[in-house]
């Protein structure tokens, strides 16, 4: 690989500068997210587990854990203290009789449904503090961001096309 002038001197290319400043934007407006949310005893994890299987359906343990970047015993725990919680339930997958798949229950749905909709109230005051341009520039913005992280990459690993009907098998 050969470097640049620009490169051996210790200066980075103007690209990799916008590229470290959008990374610091998307972790602003996490922290924004995060701030929106009002604390109900759920873990940042937890939230993200409860929303997939919200979202997408039961899965495998084995799947939680690479969706959200933890190892399979962290998510272990997790899972049992969603299901201590009554949040989440284990049950037997009808197609394979060997896979156990993690669902969440009416209470884990309703849970996780309520903090989405304090989050958007939350959000619903910011925004009505900004220009009308402002927020539909932002609304473009956030369909490009959701083509990004959109149903593929919501897929865990190894899984892509296994998710008809939002259940993972």
């Amino acid at each position: 690989m050969t470097t640049s002038p620009a490169d051996r001197a210790g200066e980075r290319p103007a690209a990799d500068a916008e590229l470290d400043q959008l990374a610091s934007d998307f972790e602003r407006l996490m922290r924004l997210l995060r701030r929106a949310t009002a604390p109900d005893g759920l873990s940042l994890t937890a939230a993200s587990v409860l929303s997939r299987l919200d979202d997408l359906g039961p899965h495998r343990l084995s799947d939680l854990a690479v969706a959200e970047g933890v190892t399979q015993p962290a998510m272990t725990q997790l899972v049992s203290r969603l299901e201590r919680c009554g949040f989440a339930e284990r049950a037997g997958d009808p197609a394979d009789g060997r896979v156990v798949l993690v669902r969440a229950t009416a209470a884990g749905r309703d849970r996780i449904r309520e903090r989405r909709r304090a989050r958007a109230a939350k959000l619903r005051e910011l925004l009505a503090g900004l220009p009308d341009e402002d927020r539909a520039a932002l609304e473009r913005s956030l369909r490009t961001v959701d083509r990004l992280a959109g149903p593929a990459n919501d897929r865990p690993a190894g899984r892509v096309g296994e998710h008809e009907g939002g259940t993972t098998t």
